[in-house]
């Protein structure tokens, strides 16, 4: 499997803002790339990533992003963070 040995998995969904007119060629075009259980028992140790928000039984399982490999929500707020402190060193810096 592509993901054997990695240290991560990352995804983002399929469709964007402003794409959703080609949501259902695009579940055609990626579904056998799917983030779930069988794609992650390849790379047990690994670390899930999403961007986040995602859409729950498309890119990712729930399984996968609610289970012990998911780091979505340290993620999440990792990004507050990083925002948070961009914004004040931005300001900061006028």
């Amino acid at each position: 499997a592509a993901v054997k040995d990695a240290i991560a998995v990352y995804t983002d969904v399929w469709a964007s803002m402003g794409q959703e007119k080609e949501r259902a060629v695009r579940q055609d075009a990626f579904g056998p790339f799917q983030v779930n259980a069988e794609l992650m028992a390849n790379c047990p140790n690994a670390a899930f990533m999403h961007c986040l928000p995602a859409r729950r039984g498309e890119e990712v399982t729930d399984e996968i992003i609610d289970g012990r490999q998911s780091v979505v929500v340290t993620q999440a707020a990792n990004r507050m963070h990083l925002q948070k402190g961009l914004l004040a060193w931005l300001l900061g810096h006028r």
